[in-house]
């Protein structure tokens, strides 16, 4: 099971660079990116797999050389749920006030994609975060 850790763990880091990278130039652009959302959710299901997969490492008696492994290894979850919970108010910090239904169709368009890009932004500095962290878990695990 150790080898698919590793394996898992390079697609941890090569999945939040790549979403880090192309959600931050889209966010440089002012555009939305669906590109960016799909990179995104797999980097998330593969940080979950690479926790439950951490987790089962250790009940069957498997311990890293560096016990900083365990902590660098959990964050990025947390950061990850803390990110999901930090862009579901994005739309109501952009809002205010506002009553979006009584906007004109282009002002509706131009406040949505400020709301999307604040959550893109959002999530690609967790995805930056994320990589940083699975670079310290890869390299506290004595695979390198």
């Amino acid at each position: 099971m150790a080898p698919v850790h590793l394996v898992v763990g390079c697609a941890v880091i090569a999945l939040n660079l790549v979403a880090f990278a192309v959600g931050g130039v889209a966010w440089y652009r002012d555009r939305s990116s669906v590109r960016f959302w799909l990179l995104l959710r797999a980097a998330q299901v593969a940080v979950f797999v690479q926790v439950m997969l951490g987790g089962l490492l250790v009940f069957t008696g498997h311990k890293p050389d560096d016990s900083l492994h365990y902590l660098y290894g959990i964050l990025p979850l947390v950061v990850s749920l803390i990110a999901e919970a930090a862009r579901t108010g994005a739309a109501e910090r952009e809002l205010g006030d506002i009553d979006f239904q009584s906007l004109a169709a282009d002002s509706q368009q131009s406040l949505a994609l400020a709301i999307v890009r604040r959550e893109m932004g959002i999530m690609a500095v967790s995805c930056g975060v994320i990589l940083f962290l699975a670079l310290r878990a890869a390299g506290t695990s004595g695979a390198f």
